[in-house]
Formats: structure tokens, C-alpha cells, sequence
């Protein structure tokens, strides 16, 4: 069973940077396209950013773009958010997933945040 890990989580100044990665265990992943989401207080998770499983292609939600930059190792699978220019907004529990890449559908449906598998999250608190 896949299991995904994510760390760097923490509390960061407005206008800070933050990297946060993604570990998975028991199991390969290079099959698979991984995301990043979100999930405010009192809000509903929200996607952020996806990446294929080549690590050539990207798409991001509007609220990041510029800002946040998704990757991957296509060797470990790992997979980071870098973050930038962090607005208090941005303050959520980031979680990373993984789903198989059918070939059916483009990159962007990962928004609709039907995932195999995901983390348990990590807390990211933007100090304005």
C-alpha cells in the first residue's frame, strides 16, 4: 500500500518562501501524476498544483500561479512545492496525492481531486 508523506510544513513570514516535499513509501509511483492541495480553516480542499509523471508538464490553480512551483524526481518520485511571495491566505493544510495516469484525461482534471492516493497533510501558517 502506497503511503505519502509530506514535510516542511511550518510559520512563515507574508512575503517568505516555503518548500514542501513529498516522500511516498510502499509502492512505485512512476506511473502516476502527483498533486498538491489545500485545505484552509473552515474551507474545502482546493487544488494548487499538478505535475505528469514525466515531470515535463505542470498546471496550477490561478490563486498560485507565479508563485508556487510543482516538480518531481522522476527517479524517487518525490515530489516538492516551492512557494513564494506566501500571503496570509495561503495559511492551510497542504496535502500531496498521487493518481494513475490513465491517459484519458489531461493534466488540469487532476483539479477535480478524484486521487488514489493521499497524505495526512502539513500544516503551513503565513504570519502577515
Amino acid at each position: 500500500q502506497v503511503q505519502l508523506v509530506e514535510s516542511g510544513g511550518g510559520l512563515v513570514q507574508a512575503g517568505g518562501p516555503l518548500t514542501l516535499s513529498c516522500a511516498a513509501s510502499g509502492g512505485s509511483l512512476t506511473g502516476y501524476r502527483m498533486g498538491w492541495f489545500r485545505q484552509a480553516p473552515g474551507k474545502l480542499r482546493e487544488f494548487v498544483a499538478a505535475i505528469s509523471r514525466n515531470g515535463v508538464d505542470t498546471y496550477y490553480a490561478d490563486s498560485v500561479k507565479g508563485r508556487f512551483t510543482i516538480s518531481r524526481d522522476t527517479a524517487t518520485t518525490a515530489t516538492d512545492l516551492r512557494m513564494s511571495s506566501l500571503r496570509s491566505e495561503d495559511t492551510a493544510v497542504y496535502y500531496c496525492a498521487a493518481v494513475w495516469d490513465s491517459g484519458v484525461y489531461a493534466l488540469n482534471h487532476m483539479a477535480s481531486g478524484e486521487m488514489d492516493y493521499w497524505g495526512k497533510g502539513t500544516l503551513v501558517t503565513v504570519s502577515s
